[in-house]
């Protein structure tokens, strides 16, 4: 099995670069989006949803906002969406698919820059992170779970470019790194960094000007995180800067 999860920055604006070819030439069984800003009714395209796909949506209440989605070849057992705070739902931050004992939860992880640049979603964001933890937390107990998304924080210094520059820049600061670090403390898996530990340079977002991406000044904030038993069946984990069309790139697992 293969799972993928990719920031796409604008569906449809994806669409138009050729994502319906990615999904085909990615041989995943299940991909996650992020930034999806559009709704369901938006998106009825075979660019958008190619045949042979299921897709489930969770969009936001503003338009051309936020929004997460779920794509699988298999229809899943079960959908639930958001986190049953409105805080949170309205603007389409995540979505839960379970298939067997198996569960597949794609998360936006909100900024915490804000509009004004002045870290004033920090709180929002770390409220978010507390929301989601206990929700997962208690999905572990009843399967396999595999937390993927954009996460919007890079865990170490190893995770960004530049880190001396970044340690007052929402998605660097300690609070926002100490959540990662609280998960991985419970036992979840950065599964990326498990099987690549100490190697820099894998990053998965990159500014979309200065040559950031050609240059490789990115950062590491889109993650699959596994609950104990689900990275027992690991077998492979990878990021793929090759695939264009958004400011990040598709990172994933295979799995027994």
């Amino acid at each position: 099995m293969r799972l993928v999860s990719w920031n796409v920055n604008g569906l449809r604006a994806c669409a138009k670069k050729g994502f319906a070819d990615f999904l085909r030439e990615s041989r995943a069984d299940i991909v996650g989006v992020q930034e999806v800003r559009a709704r369901p009714d938006q998106l009825d395209s075979a660019d958008c949803v190619p045949p042979g796909w299921n897709a489930y949506f969770a969009p936001a209440e503003r338009p051309g906002y936020s929004g997460v989605a779920i794509y699988s070849r298999a229809a899943a057992d079960a959908v639930d969406i958001g986190l049953g705070d409105a805080r949170f739902d309205v603007e389409g931050r995540l979505i839960v698919a379970r298939y067997g004992r198996t569960y597949v939860v794609n998360g936006y992880f909100p900024k915490g820059s804000g509009k004004d640049r002045d870290n004033s979603r920090v709180p929002y964001k770390l409220d978010f992170y507390a929301a989601a933890f206990d929700r997962v937390q208690q999905l572990r107990r009843r399967g396999n779970v595999f937390v993927v998304g954009d996460f919007n924080t890079a865990h170490d210094e190893i995770d960004l470019a530049r880190p001396k520059g970044n340690t007052k820049t929402s998605g660097f600061l300690p609070e926002e790194r100490a959540e990662i670090s609280r998960w991985i403390g419970a036992g979840w898996v950065d599964v990326f960094r498990a099987r690549h530990p100490g190697e820099s340079g894998h990053y998965t977002w990159w500014r979309q000007w200065g040559g950031a991406r050609e240059r490789n000044v990115g950062w590491r904030i889109d993650y699959v995180l596994a609950s104990p038993s689900a990275a027992k069946r690991v077998t492979d984990a990878f990021i793929w800067p090759h695939v264009t069309g958004s400011d990040h790139c598709p990172v994933g697992v295979d799995f027994a």
